[in-house]
């Protein structure tokens, strides 16, 4: 029989909102395990080096105006990139379109935006590549089952995951009346999907004039971002192009789509954006929440047997994004630290 590994608090989800719940409890003196399916921390907040340069690929940039969330980004150990980005052309509608309102304060770092996850995940035991299989209610508090048939239990736990994929963990705990009533508030969010192309073009490509571009006239194309203006004496152009959510989420299965995402960049920019000399492609099918079914804040479900089972991410703090899914998980970490001290 597996020996099952027990923890004070396990932290489902190593995104910013997962993050930042850990890292408030831990500052408080609680030890804290974080599951994690991915390779790395971040979620979106996602850099990658393409022949040694950072490139982002998923948020082009931090924005926000929340004091608490602003003093969190200024504590990075990062050389910022402050008002980036300050040349925009196009019309269109980007993703979160209060980045771009008066007092809002938008910056990117020189070694990318996965700056801050790692910064935030200092110190802390975080499991990578450790993907849940099961989660059930026991005498030993909410157990957890991975797919490698390991077990970890714990009397709190936090799931920092997309509505999809925090619904699909609750599915075995619908009979206690608070779950089934989450479970029907996470049914009425969707997340929205990105596919992603970033590409390093040759020494004789243009180089654009500006750091984003918006385009008005593509339904294809939402975000082209000018990454390598971020860098300090960039080696390559880099340029990253972002889907609007309705075509990635239509073509999340189409061998094609890397093709046609760079037939279209062509279309805008000129046939030399069809021919980089290294590209890459990420698909993000569970890229953000859609703003339409936002909470106010997380949540904390008190289940038998003494244990608390908390809910956060961006769709449980206004404003959505990076800004939201942090304020989420700072406080729904006061808010267990509160319930433990009744």
């Amino acid at each position: 029989m597996n020996r099952v590994e027990q923890a004070p608090v396990l932290v489902l989800g190593a995104g910013v909102a997962g993050l930042s719940c850990s890292r408030a409890l831990a500052d408080a003196g609680r030890e804290v395990v974080v599951v994690e399916g991915a390779r790395g921390v971040g979620g979106r907040c996602a850099t990658r080096r393409m022949e040694g340069q950072p490139v982002d690929f998923g948020v082009a940039f931090l924005h926000g105006r929340h004091p608490e969330f602003l003093a969190a980004l200024d504590e990075i150990p990062s050389e910022q990139v402050p008002g980036w980005p300050a040349v925009i052309a196009g019309a269109g509608r980007p993703c979160q379109p209060e980045a771009f309102i008066p007092g809002e304060r938008r910056l990117a770092y020189r070694e990318g935006v996965q700056a801050f996850p790692r910064h935030l995940a200092r110190g802390l035991q975080v499991r990578l590549q450790s993907k849940v299989a099961g989660l059930a209610l026991g005498e030993d508090g909410l157990r957890l089952t991975l797919e490698d048939g390991r077990q970890m239990a714990a009397r709190t736990v936090v799931l920092a995951l997309a509505p999809e994929q925090a619904s699909a963990q609750l599915e075995f705990l619908v009979q206690h009346p608070q779950v089934a009533s989450a479970r029907a508030v996470l049914g009425l969010a969707r997340s929205q999907a990105c596919l992603v192309v970033r590409a390093l073009f040759p020494a004789a490509a243009p180089v654009p004039d500006w750091q984003l571009l918006l385009p008005e006239s593509s339904d294809l194309l939402q975000v082209i971002s000018h990454d390598s203006t971020k860098r300090q004496a960039p080696a390559r152009l880099a340029l990253v192009f972002q889907a609007h959510a309705a075509w990635s989420r239509a073509h999340l299965e189409d061998p094609e789509w890397p093709a046609l995402i760079l037939a279209e960049a062509a279309r805008l920019l000129g046939p030399w954006a069809a021919r980089p000399e290294v590209v890459e492609h990420h698909r993000w099918g569970l890229a953000r929440s859609d703003r339409s079914a936002e909470l106010a804040q997380p949540m904390l479900l008190e289940l038998p047997g003494g244990v608390a089972l908390g809910l956060c991410g961006d769709r449980f703090a206004p404003g959505g994004g990076v800004e939201a899914a942090w304020l989420s998980g700072s406080r729904l970490a006061q808010r267990i630290l509160t319930w433990e001290a009744r």
